[in-house]
C-alpha cells in the first residue's frame, strides 16, 4: 500500500525554480524514505479498517433486515390474533385474558395459560404458539442487529482516523513534489500497455490486465478502475484470472501461507511482499516488476533491482 513518493525526481541544474532553501536530491529522497514507510503502514491500517467496516456493516444490514422481517410477521400473527379474539367475543367464549395480550409486555405468560385451559381449536392453538414464538425470536434478533451496529460504528470510526492521518501525509507528500516539480497525476483513462512476456495461463491472464492500468494513478484504498493502491492492483489483476485475494497486503500475505516461494525462484504473476508488508507488487519476469507504487505516481513497470525497498518474501497464487 506505499503511499509514499517516488524516488526517481530530477532537479533542473540551475535550481530555478525552487525557492531557498532548496532540499538537495539526498535530503529529499531520506525525506520521501520517512513518508513512505510510515504511509505504507497507515494505508494498510486503513485498508483493514475499511474492510473491517464493511463486513461489521453487511452483518448489521442482514440482522436488520431479519429483525424487519420478524416484526412484519409478528404484526400479521398479532393482527390475525386480535381476529381471533374478536371472533370469541362473538361467539361468547371467555376473553377475559384477552386484552392482556396486547397490552402486556409478556404476552407468553398469558398464552401459555390459554394452551393448558385446552378450550381453543388445533388452528388456534397454532396461530398463538406461532405468534409465541416470533415474540421470543424478536428481543433476539434486534439485540443482534444493535450489537452488530454498534461493531459498525466502531470500525466506522476507525477507518475515519486512519484517512484522517492519510491525508495529512498526502498533503505532506504533494507539497514535496510541487517544489520539486515531480508529482505524477496519472491518467484515469489510460488503456495501458500489452503483455508480451513469457507467463502463461492464469498468470499471463493477471499480468495482461495489470499492464492494462499502466499509467493509471495510485489511489489510496483504489480497487479501480481508475485508480489502484498496490494492494487493490494485485486483487484486481489475479480477480482477472480467477483468483480470489483478500483485500490487504497483511491478508494476502497470510492467505498465501502455503504457496510461499524463494525470491530466487520467482515466475511471472508471483506476487512479492516488501518488509513489513507495507507494499506488494506482482513479478512480470525478466527482472521488472508492475505495481502501483505511492500517491504522486503511477502503475508501471519497474527493475525489481531499482525497487527500492527491502523484500520479506514471495507467494504464488
Amino acid at each position: 500500500m506505499a503511499a509514499g513518493l517516488a524516488f526517481g525526481l530530477v532537479l533542473s541544474p540551475t535550481g530555478a525554480a525552487l525557492a531557498d532553501p532548496r532540499p538537495t536530491l539526498a535530503q529529499a529522497k531520506a525525506k520521501l524514505e520517512k513518508l513512505n514507510d510510515k504511509a505504507d503502514k497507515v494505508v494498510d491500517r486503513f485498508n483493514t479498517a475499511n474492510e473491517r467496516y464493511k463486513k461489521a456493516k453487511s452483518t448489521y444490514t442482514k440482522l436488520n433486515d431479519s429483525y424487519k422481517r420478524k416484526l412484519e410477521t409478528v404484526a400479521d400473527l398479532r393482527a390475525q390474533v386480535i381476529g381471533m379474539a374478536v371472533e370469541s367475543y362473538k361467539l361468547g367464549e371467555d376473553v377475559t385474558s384477552w386484552p392482556g395480550l396486547f397490552n402486556s409486555n409478556d404476552p407468553n405468560a398469558m398464552l401459555s395459560g390459554w394452551a393448558v385451559a385446552g378450550q381453543l381449536s388445533q388452528e388456534r392453538a397454532e396461530k398463538l404458539a406461532a405468534f409465541d414464538r416470533e415474540n421470543k425470536g424478536l428481543k433476539v434478533e434486534r439485540d443482534k442487529a444493535e450489537v452488530a451496529l454498534d461493531d459498525a460504528e466502531k470500525e466506522r470510526d476507525s477507518v475515519e482516523k486512519e484517512r484522517a492521518e492519510i491525508r495529512k501525509l498526502i498533503a505532506q507528500q504533494k507539497k514535496l513534489l510541487d517544489k520539486l516539480g515531480a508529482y505524477n497525476p496519472g491518467n484515469p483513462n489510460s488503456t495501458g500497455i500489452k503483455y508480451t512476456g513469457s507467463a502463461s495461463g492464469s498468470a499471463a491472464a493477471a499480468l495482461r490486465f495489470a499492464y492494462a492500468q499502466v499509467g493509471k494513478p495510485y489511489i489510496y484504498g483504489g480497487t479501480g478502475p481508475r485508480g489502484f493502491d498496490c494492494s487493490g492492483l494485485t486483487q484486481a489483476a489475479w480477480a482477472a484470472a480467477g483468483v480470489s485475494l483478500p483485500r490487504t497486503t497483511w491478508q494476502q500475505w497470510a492467505w498465501g501461507a502455503s504457496r510461499k516461494v524463494s525470491l530466487d525462484a520467482l515466475q511471472p504473476g508471483d506476487l512479492i511482499f516488501s518488509e513489513g508488508l507495507g507494499h506488494v507488487s506482482i513479478y512480470a519476469g525478466n527482472g521488472q516488476i508492475v505495481h502501483a507504487p505511492q500517491t504522486g505516481d503511477v502503475v508501471k513497470v519497474v527493475k525489481l533491482s531499482a525497487y527500492g525497498r527491502s523484500l520479506v518474501g514471495a507467494i504464488r497464487p
